[in-house]
């Protein structure tokens, strides 16, 4: 099946967004929910890196075999657009894509510095809002966001 048949909606992805948010989420939750990708990752024997961001700072980050730096580049720009829209890198998008439009060509960003594609996910706490990002990179953009979903749903127990 290909990623364009295989797509979430808007609906979906924004679903997945109200459904999986933290009570609190601490340093050791971020240790914890990293490990739980890392071991994903190893398990499929996947070449990914994986980052951690709480309130602009760096909590965990690991790079598994196969990765590569510009991996570590593709979790900045992401994770740059979750920061500047509150929304899992995926989504926003998919809601340019649903406007018949690209993120490049319409968000009027850096693309050196933003990149609208799949693997972040904003950390939000219930009351609070988004406070961080979990964010992976290393597979195509849909399975990137789907193992994040994955993770996140095991370590909130959904």
């Amino acid at each position: 099946m290909t990623q364009a048949q295989d797509a979430l909606s808007v609906a979906e992805l924004e679903a997945q967004e109200q459904r999986l948010v933290f009570r609190t989420f601490t340093h050791d939750d971020a240790w914890a929910l990293g490990s739980l990708l890392v071991e994903l990752g190893r398990e499929r024997q996947a070449p990914i890196a994986v980052g951690i961001h709480r309130a602009g700072r760096q909590l965990f980050h690991a790079a598994l075999p196969g990765s590569t730096p510009d991996n570590d580049a593709w979790i900045a720009r992401k994770r740059r657009v979750v920061e500047r829209y509150g929304s899992a890198s995926y989504l926003v998008g998919s809601r340019f894509r649903a406007k018949g439009t690209t993120f490049e060509d319409s968000s009027r960003l850096d693309p050196d510095l933003y990149a609208a594609h799949g693997g972040s996910f904003p950390v939000t706490v219930a009351g609070v809002g988004v406070i961080g990002s979990v964010t992976v990179s290393g597979l195509p953009q849909l399975e990137d966001h789907r193992l994040v979903v994955e993770a996140l749903e095991r370590f909130l127990g959904e």
